[in-house]
C-alpha cells in the first residue's frame, strides 16, 4: 500500500531443489522479490514454473535449499515445527483451488473450525463466523454443507475460513481453477474486496493472465526463474 516502505515478505535469492530418482530437479533458481504489506500480489507463469514451491516456501510448509524468506523480517527456515504452526495459525491464511472444506460441516462451521483449533470461545467463534460469512456473500446459504454449494460459493467458504482469523497475509494457489471464468472474476473481485475490509496482503498464483492483470503488484516466473512479464 502507499506508505508502507517496509515488505511484508522477502524471498532472497532462493534455490529450491527437490530429489527425484538419481538426478535432482531445481524448482526455484536464485529468486529475489519483495511484496508489499497490504497488497494484491500474483505470482503467474505456466505450469511447473515454480508458483506453487514459492508460495509453499513463503507460507512456512517447505523451506529453501538456499537463500532466505523472511515473512515480517522473521526467517522461518530455523524454527522448530511447534513455532512454525503457531505461526501459521495466526498470520497465514490458505485458499486452495480444491478447497478443502470438511463436507460434514456446514458452511459457516468450515469458516468457523480454525477459530475453535485456536480456542477462541465456542460463542465468539460462531459470531465471527456467521459475521464472515455475511462479508464473504453466504448469509442464505450458511447453513449449507460444501456438497449443497456451487464452486463458488465453496471458493467464498474457504476465502471467509481463510480470513476468520484475521491474518496479516493470506496464501492463494490458483483459487480460480476449478471455477468457470465469471465465477473466478467474481472470487478475484471478492477478495480484492475482503483485502481493502481486513488490509491482509493477497499472494495469488494463477496462469490466467486476466486474472494476473488485476494485481498491483505481479512477478512472472519461468523454469523456476524470475522474468519479466
Amino acid at each position: 500500500m502507499p506508505g508502507i516502505s517496509q515488505p511484508l515478505v522477502q524471498v532472497i535469492e532462493v534455490h529450491k531443489t527437490y530429489p527425484l530418482g538419481h538426478r535432482s530437479v531445481e524448482a526455484l533458481r536464485g529468486v529475489t522479490l519483495e511484496m508489499p504489506q497490504g497488497g494484491f500480489v500474483v505470482l503467474q507463469g505456466p505450469s511447473g514454473s515454480g508458483k506453487t514451491t514459492l508460495l509453499n516456501l513463503v507460507g512456512a510448509i517447505d523451506h529453501p535449499t538456499s537463500g532466505r524468506v523472511l515473512v515480517e523480517g522473521r526467517d522461518m527456515a530455523a524454527w522448530p515445527d511447534d513455532a512454525l504452526s503457531h505461526f501459521r495459525a495466526k498470520t497465514l491464511g490458505f485458499i486452495f483451488q480444491n478447497f478443502n472444506l470438511i463436507p460434514v460441516l456446514s458452511a459457516v462451521e468450515n469458516i468457523e473450525y480454525p477459530l475453535l483449533l485456536q480456542r477462541v470461545p465456542r460463542a465468539e467463534a460462531r459470531a465471527r463466523a456467521l459475521e464472515m460469512a455475511e462479508g464473504v456473500g453466504l448469509g442464505d446459504s450458511s447453513d449449507q454443507r460444501p456438497g449443497e454449494l456451487s464452486g463458488g460459493q465453496c471458493q467464498r467458504v474457504a476465502i471467509g475460513r481463510a480470513l476468520v482469523t484475521h491474518p496479516a497475509l493470506v496464501i492463494a494457489d490458483e483459487p480460480t481453477a476449478n471455477l468457470d471464468a465469471a465465477t473466478g472474476r467474481t472470487i478475484i473481485d471478492l477478495m480484492h474486496r475482503m483485502r481493502d475490509c481486513t488490509g491482509a496482503t493477497f499472494v495469488i498464483s494463477t496462469h490466467d493472465p486476466e486474472i494476473a492483470s488485476m494485481a498491483e503488484a505481479r512477478f512472472t516466473l519461468r523454469d523456476g526463474r524470475l522474468v519479466e512479464p
